[in-house]
């Protein structure tokens, strides 16, 4: 690589807010300028890595992780944000879309790679499915894979009454979007696209769904923006093709189940569990409700049972999170 191709590769990555790409094309411009002789360059280069290295470090340590991307002002109250530290391995999800969320993943890490060759990543996803299946956490999951800030969109902070105030903020969102590079969730997204020809639609829920397709369309922003609905059905049809990529979720299969179970009750001994009885009960309920019920059974074991979990106590935890707990 020529230093003509490493400064414009050092500029892209600083702009893209790729660190990690851009800390690699430092330390070659450092070696290279040691090699060159001028030792005094590379040192001052290493040390200025470095010191970015232990900023970020300390950035890590500290309780808010990512306070030079807390929203602020107007934004305040539309966006929340995070720094996840959840990866892919630890969700569980069916085998094609497990590896389909890896592609994303390795998609974006390698950019660069595809822009040399006149391509992009993937980066606008739409997650359709269930409640409680998995499409927050992927969320969470991505953005920790690719040490990025997780903003939530508050879809009760654009939602408005007031003619043209929630387009208002939705630019506002984009805005960010282009401005600061992260994974942004529309969470529930039925709520701000739904299909534009309903019969009970009004004429300011128009105005934001045709407002949001826009903005999706015109987005050149290097952020990943993920759409998440629980009914697919009701949203704008002209949306999907806006999209990426669609992933679609399922409730568990009984292996899922199981690992859903053994992931949330790993100190105790499953080994007596009556399987086909917990795989009965647990047939209908999601990721999330599964965990819950397991969660709930680990406590009832620990504080009444002297830590010891059994089938009965684990079918019933799971019943009361299927039904509700009897009166």
């Amino acid at each position: 690589m020529t230093t003509a191709a490493q400064i414009i590769s050092l500029v892209r990555s600083h702009t893209r807010g790729d660190s990690t790409r851009f800390e690699q094309v430092a330390l070659q411009l450092a070696a290279a300028a040691a090699k060159r002789g001028h030792i005094k360059v590379a040192e001052e280069l290493r040390g200025l890595i470095e010191e970015a290295r232990n900023q970020s470090k300390s950035i890590e340590r500290t309780r808010d992780p990512i306070p030079m991307v807390r929203p602020r002002g107007e934004l305040a109250g539309i966006l929340t944000a995070s720094f996840p530290s959840t990866r892919l391995s630890s969700l569980v999800l069916h085998e094609r879309l497990g590896a389909a969320l890896k592609r994303i993943v390795k998609e974006q890490r390698e950019r660069e790679k595809l822009d040399d060759h006149g391509l992009s990543p993937r980066r606008k996803l739409l997650l359709s499915g269930p409640p409680g299946t998995g499409k927050t956490s992927t969320a969470a999951a991505l953005a920790g894979e690719l040490s990025l800030p997780l903003f939530t969109i508050e879809l009760d902070g654009i939602v408005t009454k007031f003619m043209g105030e929630s387009a208002a903020k939705l630019r506002l969102v984009f805005e960010s979007i282009a401005n600061n590079r992260g994974v942004y969730l529309f969470d529930e997204l039925d709520a701000l696209a739904a299909e534009r020809s309903m019969p009970n639609d009004v004429g300011e829920a128009r105005r934001i769904s045709t407002a949001f397709l826009k903005f999706l369309e015109e987005d050149r922003s290097t952020s990943l923006i993920l759409a998440a609905t629980n009914h697919a059905k009701l949203l704008d049809r002209a949306l999907f093709r806006r999209f990426d990529a669609i992933f679609s979720y399922e409730l568990p299969d009984e292996a899922q189940a199981r690992a859903v179970l053994e992931n949330n009750l790993t100190t105790f001994d499953l080994s007596h569990l009556d399987w086909d009885r917990l795989f009965a009960e647990c047939r209908g309920m999601s990721h999330c409700d599964i965990a819950r019920g397991a969660a709930d059974a680990a406590r009832i074991a620990v504080l009444d049972h002297e830590a010891e979990l059994d089938s009965e106590l684990l079918i019933a935890a799971l019943a009361d999170r299927r039904h509700g707990p009897a009166v």
